[in-house]
Protein backbone atom coordinates (compact mmCIF):
# COMPACT_ATOMS: atom_id res chain seq x y z
CA UNK A 1 0.00 0.00 0.00
CA UNK A 2 1.49 3.37 -1.04
CA UNK A 3 1.77 6.41 1.18
CA UNK A 4 -1.20 8.02 -0.62
CA UNK A 5 -3.46 5.24 0.69
CA UNK A 6 -2.10 5.67 4.22
CA UNK A 7 -2.74 9.41 4.14
CA UNK A 8 -6.23 8.94 2.71
CA UNK A 9 -7.08 6.39 5.41
CA UNK A 10 -5.92 8.77 8.16
CA UNK A 11 -7.88 11.64 6.63
CA UNK A 12 -10.99 9.46 6.41
CA UNK A 13 -10.70 8.50 10.08
CA UNK A 14 -10.11 12.14 11.04
CA UNK A 15 -13.10 13.29 8.93
CA UNK A 16 -15.36 10.77 10.70
CA UNK A 17 -14.24 12.12 14.07
CA UNK A 18 -14.87 15.69 12.88
CA UNK A 19 -18.42 14.73 11.88
CA UNK A 20 -19.09 13.64 15.46
CA UNK A 21 -17.60 16.84 16.91
CA UNK A 22 -18.96 19.60 14.68
CA UNK A 23 -18.77 23.16 15.93
CA UNK A 24 -21.98 25.10 16.60
CA UNK A 25 -21.70 27.07 13.31
CA UNK A 26 -21.07 23.82 11.37
CA UNK A 27 -24.09 22.21 13.04
CA UNK A 28 -26.29 25.17 12.12
CA UNK A 29 -25.22 25.01 8.45
CA UNK A 30 -25.63 21.21 8.39
CA UNK A 31 -29.22 21.50 9.63
CA UNK A 32 -29.96 23.83 6.68
CA UNK A 33 -28.23 21.82 3.91
CA UNK A 34 -28.54 18.16 4.95
CA UNK A 35 -30.99 15.78 3.29
CA UNK A 36 -31.06 17.88 0.11
CA UNK A 37 -32.85 20.71 1.91
CA UNK A 38 -31.06 23.44 -0.05
CA UNK A 39 -32.23 23.50 -3.67
CA UNK A 40 -32.30 19.69 -3.74
CA UNK A 41 -28.49 19.50 -3.66
CA UNK A 42 -26.82 16.65 -1.79
CA UNK A 43 -24.09 17.89 0.54
CA UNK A 44 -21.67 15.76 2.49
CA UNK A 45 -20.01 16.98 5.66
CA UNK A 46 -16.30 16.70 6.33
CA UNK A 47 -15.66 15.35 2.84
CA UNK A 48 -12.11 14.28 1.97
CA UNK A 49 -10.97 15.86 -1.30
CA UNK A 50 -7.34 15.03 -2.04
CA UNK A 51 -5.22 16.14 0.93
CA UNK A 52 -8.00 18.31 2.37
CA UNK A 53 -11.19 17.86 4.35
CA UNK A 54 -13.93 20.22 3.18
CA UNK A 55 -16.43 21.30 5.83
CA UNK A 56 -19.29 20.63 3.38
CA UNK A 57 -19.15 19.63 -0.28
CA UNK A 58 -21.57 18.86 -3.08
CA UNK A 59 -20.61 17.02 -6.25
CA UNK A 60 -23.46 18.30 -8.42
CA UNK A 61 -22.93 21.16 -8.69
CA UNK A 62 -19.36 21.11 -7.41
CA UNK A 63 -19.46 23.45 -4.43
CA UNK A 64 -17.47 23.51 -1.19
CA UNK A 65 -18.68 25.43 1.86
CA UNK A 66 -16.01 26.41 4.37
CA UNK A 67 -16.78 27.81 7.81
CA UNK A 68 -13.83 29.80 9.10
CA UNK A 69 -13.08 30.70 12.69
CA UNK A 70 -10.48 33.28 13.65
CA UNK A 71 -8.00 33.66 10.80
CA UNK A 72 -4.38 34.71 10.80
CA UNK A 73 -1.92 35.33 7.96
CA UNK A 74 -0.81 31.68 8.05
CA UNK A 75 -4.44 30.51 7.78
CA UNK A 76 -5.05 32.93 4.90
CA UNK A 77 -2.15 31.44 2.93
CA UNK A 78 -3.29 27.91 3.75
CA UNK A 79 -6.88 28.78 2.77
CA UNK A 80 -5.67 30.27 -0.54
CA UNK A 81 -3.72 27.09 -1.37
CA UNK A 82 -6.68 24.92 -0.40
CA UNK A 83 -9.04 27.03 -2.54
CA UNK A 84 -6.64 26.86 -5.50
CA UNK A 85 -6.47 23.06 -5.18
CA UNK A 86 -10.27 22.73 -5.02
CA UNK A 87 -10.79 25.17 -7.92
CA UNK A 88 -8.40 23.11 -10.06
CA UNK A 89 -10.68 20.13 -9.44
CA UNK A 90 -13.75 22.06 -10.57
CA UNK A 91 -15.13 23.08 -7.18
CA UNK A 92 -16.42 26.55 -6.42
CA UNK A 93 -15.51 27.48 -2.83
CA UNK A 94 -17.60 29.76 -0.66
CA UNK A 95 -16.44 30.81 2.80
CA UNK A 96 -18.34 32.12 5.77
CA UNK A 97 -17.08 33.14 9.18
CA UNK A 98 -18.44 31.66 12.37
CA UNK A 99 -19.88 35.11 13.09
CA UNK A 100 -21.74 35.16 9.74
CA UNK A 101 -23.37 31.82 10.51
CA UNK A 102 -24.25 32.68 14.09
CA UNK A 103 -25.66 36.17 13.44
CA UNK A 104 -26.82 36.29 9.79
CA UNK A 105 -28.11 32.87 8.74
CA UNK A 106 -30.58 34.42 6.28
CA UNK A 107 -27.73 36.18 4.48
CA UNK A 108 -25.65 32.99 4.50
CA UNK A 109 -28.50 31.01 2.94
CA UNK A 110 -29.06 33.65 0.24
CA UNK A 111 -25.33 33.61 -0.59
CA UNK A 112 -25.37 29.79 -0.69
CA UNK A 113 -28.33 29.73 -3.06
CA UNK A 114 -26.56 32.20 -5.35
CA UNK A 115 -23.32 30.18 -5.18
CA UNK A 116 -25.21 26.99 -6.09
CA UNK A 117 -26.76 28.74 -9.06
CA UNK A 118 -23.35 29.98 -10.24
CA UNK A 119 -21.68 26.61 -9.66
CA UNK A 120 -24.39 24.82 -11.59
CA UNK A 121 -24.48 27.14 -14.59
CA UNK A 122 -20.91 28.12 -15.27
CA UNK A 123 -17.88 25.87 -15.12
CA UNK A 124 -14.80 27.49 -13.70
CA UNK A 125 -12.46 28.84 -16.36
CA UNK A 126 -9.08 27.18 -16.47
CA UNK A 127 -5.96 29.17 -17.04
CA UNK A 128 -3.36 28.17 -19.56
CA UNK A 129 0.30 28.35 -18.47
CA UNK A 130 0.46 31.73 -20.24
CA UNK A 131 -2.37 32.99 -18.02
CA UNK A 132 -5.07 33.22 -20.69
CA UNK A 133 -8.43 31.58 -20.18
CA UNK A 134 -8.84 28.26 -21.92
CA UNK A 135 -12.18 27.71 -23.61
Amino acid sequence: MGEGHMRDARLTIYAKAMRREMTEPETRIWLKVRAQRLNGVKFRRQKVIGPYIADFAANDPRLVIEIDGQTHDVDDRRDAERTRYLNERGYHVIRFTNLDVMTNMDGVMIALSQALEMAGKSPLPTLSPEGERAI
